[in-house]
Order: structure tokens, then sequence, then C-alpha cells
């Protein structure tokens, strides 16, 4: 092996540019050269390669986003497409890659292995929605965003004794919320696999402002990308009082900024792993961190297993916001 290309694919997430770099370098610190693949698997399929040199990475580790930019390309999925994508890897001479992506990435990256072309996958997704791994790529940084964005509508929310729910992201993962939720000490979570009574949760607001506190947070969970799912609570809510009640749906901005401390540390672990495990002559691999500890799985498991966020942190933001 001489060549590992690399590229992103799926939704952006911050520390894609800390796990470029981390790959890019220590495929050049074992005397292999790094290539880098601009718009994911689209890219890939025309070309768009480019070699990396270690100064080319200087200053990447603080920055969001991802330098090799993202595009979906579902044609990747039929074997048409696989097979123009290794045409171009043939052309550069590319002998390995690594993917870093969600669930959608891990397919492309198990089919181009079956095709002979050893691929590891890291989880770079903001949702924190891979099995066998408790952190994704992004999720701190973009836990932090939320819990840094809610706090300032706290203020808002005092001043003017109102109600506010706020939407974070998260798709069918409910991890944002849940740990956003318990981290600002909301009134209530609304989020996928857990049950909830709205008119409980009106009545908690009602008691609240009997004890004086008179505004409230509800943090919700996006679920399937709802984008209406905050006013859609909130008109529901007006049922059961007068509430004086805003939404707000914070959004792409969760994507986006420089990444925590602890993403870029984690994304660089497992960018380096992906490199150890290509110079073993492994692919089909999907990089985590279970325990503190990194490891690998088989792409395949990943698909017949679903992830579990931490339930017991709905549990205790219902402890702790009990009046």
């Amino acid at each position: 092996m001489k060549r590992i290309g690399i590229l992103t694919s799926g939704g952006d997430a911050p520390a894609m540019n800390a796990a470029i770099r981390a790959v890019a370098r220590k495929a050049i610190s074992a005397g292999l050269e790094a290539y880098g693949i601009n718009y994911g698997f689209a890219g890939l399929v025309a070309g768009d390669i480019h070699k990396f040199a270690a100064a080319d990475l200087d200053d990447s580790i603080d920055e969001g986003g991802t330098l090799l930019y993202s595009a979906r390309y579902p044609e990747f999925a039929q074997v048409e497409g696989q097979l123009k994508g290794i045409e171009q890897l043939k052309k550069f001479g590319i002998d390995a890659l690594v993917v870093i992506g969600g669930d959608g990435s891990y397919h492309g990256a198990l089919r181009l292995t079956e095709h002979g072309y050893n691929t590891i996958g890291l989880p770079g997704t903001i949702d924190n929605d891979i099995p066998y791994t408790d952190f994704t790529i992004g999720f701190d940084t973009a836990l932090n965003t939320a819990v840094e964005a809610i706090d300032k509508i706290r203020d808002t929310a005092k001043s003017h004794q109102r109600v506010f729910a706020v939407q974070v992201m998260g798709r069918k993962a409910a991890d944002i919320a849940l740990w956003a939720g318990v981290a600002t000490g909301a009134d209530a979570i609304v989020a996928p696999g857990h049950d909830y009574d709205i008119k409980e949760i009106a009545e908690k607001l009602k008691r609240n402002r009997v004890d004086g506190k008179d505004y409230g947070i509800i943090v919700i969970a996006e679920g399937d990308a709802n984008s209406d799912a905050a006013p859609e609570f909130l008109e529901k809510l007006k049922e059961y009082g007068d509430f004086d009640a805003r939404a707000v749906v914070l959004g792409h901005v969760q994507r986006g900024g420089r990444p925590t401390a602890r993403d870029r540390v984690l994304a660089s672990k497992m960018g380096a792993y992906a490199v150890d495990l290509l110079l073993q002559g492994k692919g089909g691999l999907a990089v985590g961190i279970l325990d503190n500890k990194v490891q690998a799985h088989d792409i395949t498991d990943l698909f017949n297993a679903k992830h579990q966020p931490d339930s017991s942190l709905y549990e205790l933001n219902q402890d702790l916001s009990f009046k």
C-alpha cells in the first residue's frame, strides 16, 4: 500500500477537518501518500482528487465544516457508480480509503471494500446516532452550540416571563435533546422514544408560576427532520393553559463552528487508528470509541444494530425538573 484516499460524505460535522488532518498526517508519517477527494462519492466518480502535503493541513484542526466539501450521491448505491469510482482510484493509484460520515457513507465504504479496496469508516455526524460508538465526531461541538444558545434564550425567557420551546437537531436520534436538556436544566424534554404527557408539562409550568418561576424551557428533538416540531408542540400546549410562548428552531447553526477540544482529540484518535487498520491490511470496518477506548467493528454489524441513546438522561431530567 502506497496511497490512501480520504473523503467526507453526508452532512458536515465539526472536527471532520481534524479527522482529515489525522488520517493524512498519520499516512505521511508512515511513508505513504495521502489524497483528498472533494465532494464525497460524487467527487470520487468525477476524479476530483488531489495529493495532500503535510503543510496543507497546518491550520485545519480548529476549522469547522469539511475542507473536502460534501455532496450527496445516491447513484453510488448502484454498481455502475461504484465501478466508476474504482476507475478513478486506479487512475490515481489509490490503494485504500477512509470515509468520514454517517450511515449512508458507511454503505459506500462497504461496497468499495467488497470490490477489493479496503475502506475504513469514521463516524462523522452531529446526531451521535451510529452504533458501536459512545460518541461521534461533531456531537460534542453541536451539543455545546445548542447549550450556549439555550442559555441565551433563557435570559429572554426570564425577562419576558415566557415559555420557549427550543428545537434541536438529531433527526431520529434524541442525543442532542437529552444532553442539552439536562445541561440547561430544561423543564421538560420531548424526544423520540420517550412518551410524554403534554397536559402534565402544562401543569408543571403552572406550578412553577405559583412557586415563583414564571418562565419555562422545553427542549424538543426534531424527530425525522421535522422542522415544525417545536411550533406544533406549542400549539398543543396552549390548549392546556394561557402561555406566552415562542418556538425557536436552532437548525443548521449546530453543524458549524470551531470544534471543541473533545471533538478534536476524538477525531485525531480515530483518524490515526483508521490508518493503523489499513496498514494491517484491514477494511470494511467502522471505527468507534467505547468506554474511552478506540476500536473497530465490521461495518455490517452496524447495519444490523441500532444506536441506543442514554435514556437515563431523560429520567434524570424528570427528577431534577420536578416541582
